[in-house]
């Protein structure tokens, strides 16, 4: 009567060097084409500051996500169990006395 609850599948370690490979790749480039753009040093300080706000506004939205969605995960399952709870506890033919 009740659906089986959504396995949680670990990251593999490959698609977890990829990411953390991406994510310093795409850093670094970024940060060596502040460095060696033809324009004033405050204009790459704000280029660089800029990156760096990116990037930890960045993490902060996916944690936020993360958090949000684990919350919510959290919440259907107490409510699949209230729902159980209730469908094991009701006897249809029960006959209440008078």
């Amino acid at each position: 009567m009740t659906s089986p609850t959504p396995s949680h599948t670990p990251t593999t370690a490959a698609f977890y060097m990829q990411a953390v490979l991406s994510f310093g790749l795409s850093l670094t480039a970024v940060g060596i084409g502040v460095v060696f753009l033809p324009v004033d040093g405050w204009v790459r300080a704000f280029l660089g500051i800029a990156m760096l706000y990116t990037v930890t506004s960045a993490f902060t939205l996916a944690k936020v996500l993360r958090d949000r969605q684990e919350d919510s995960y959290i919440t259907s399952r107490v409510d699949r169990a209230r729902l159980d709870k209730l469908l094991t506890d009701h006897d249809p033919f029960k006959i209440d006395a008078v």
